[in-house]
């Protein structure tokens, strides 16, 4: 028997199609989005759509939805939230609080197959992709779960697994995510963080809209490879060319993240060297303290040698922004989500 299409993940054109299938008008396709990216669990919820419609609705589609295993309050307040997915699999998504807003961490992998020795998703390789629905899925739900205090309008890609290695999918989330018809949520307001999967960097600023952080963390290729398996197969020499190539609107900048390890990369020379290394990039430099976990066989830098490094960094001009560590006390924090019951 064949599975309903899942009408989460739909983009307009392919519920277009779909209505021209079934003999509905394609005007039918947009009354129905506005309904499902409301994040609806029910066809009868629709109450604009005739009843007799919102019955075939029912026959012939589904609304998939991610089930919430847990919550975890951090004190700085931080949400961390455990997802199970229809097969089984588990995802995790940070709802972080800023001022007068809410950013959401989303994941795009069950697990990663990228290797960084300092993360822990790393630890449990890769299980699977998710679909694009799968990604819209998280937003829909932690939003049932969301403080109500402050809008939830920033969403970054930094959760468990490697953006880029599940492109056509990212891609077509952040096309729902974007449009008017799906959760309307401004481009400008979106983030994707790569470990530098470097043929597919400028293709994203070609077939998406979104902001791009690079997870640099090495001023050389010696300690990058030693650290981020990825470097051997896209050198910074790659990698710094596919950043070069990468269509940046007018007025933005590249990030670049940095988590400092603890005599690993964190050498005064390292910082002069990382300055000479992004010469001539519109770009802003995120130092991240490293979040240690499980056995992990790294140590954060001591705060005197971050504030040294960074001021390395700003007197060479650049932007340079210490992060803080959220949601650590729960496991939430940058580099620390597994996904696992």
């Amino acid at each position: 028997m064949t599975t309903p299409p899942d009408l989460k993940g739909l983009t307009l054109s392919e519920l277009e199609q779909l209505m021209a299938a079934w003999g509905q008008p394609s005007y039918r396709a947009r009354q129905v989005l506005k309904w499902v990216y409301k994040g609806v669990e029910d066809f009868e919820a629709m109450t604009d759509v005739s009843r007799t419609f919102r019955q075939e609705l029912a026959r012939r589609a589904r609304l998939s939805e991610l089930r919430i295993e847990q919550e975890q309050a951090s004190q700085d307040g931080s949400l961390k939230v455990l997802l199970a997915l229809e097969d089984g699999q588990c995802v995790e998504s940070v709802l972080i609080p800023e001022e007068g807003h809410y950013t959401l961490c989303l994941s795009t992998q069950v697990g990663c197959a990228m290797g960084c020795r300092f993360c822990a998703t790393a630890r449990r390789g890769l299980v699977r992709n998710l679909t694009a629905g799968e990604m819209v899925n998280q937003i829909l739900a932690v939003r049932r779960v969301a403080p109500g205090d402050r809008p939830l309008t920033n969403l970054v890609f930094m959760g468990m697994g490697e953006p880029l290695a599940n492109f056509a999918a990212l891609v077509k989330a952040l096309t729902i995510i974007a449009a008017d018809w799906g959760l309307n949520f401004s481009p400008r307001r979106l983030t994707v963080s790569t470990v530098g999967v470097a043929p597919l960097i400028p293709r994203l600023g070609q077939e998406a809209r979104a902001n791009l952080t690079v997870s640099l963390n090495a001023p050389d290729d010696e300690t990058r490879s030693r650290i981020m398996p990825i470097n051997r197969r896209y050198p910074l020499e790659t990698l710094l060319k596919a950043c070069r190539d990468f269509p940046l609107p007018r007025h933005r900048r590249i990030t670049f993240a940095y988590v400092l390890l603890k005599d690993v990369n964190d050498r005064p020379d390292q910082a002069r060297r990382l300055a000479r290394l992004l010469q001539g990039f519109r770009a802003k430099i995120n130092l991240i303290p490293f979040n240690s976990y499980g056995d992990l066989p790294f140590e954060p830098s001591p705060a005197d040698r971050v504030l040294e490094f960074q001021e390395i960094l700003r007197q060479a001009n650049y932007t340079v922004l210490l992060r803080e560590s959220r949601g650590r006390d729960i496991e939430a924090a940058c580099g620390q989500l597994v996904g696992q019951r």
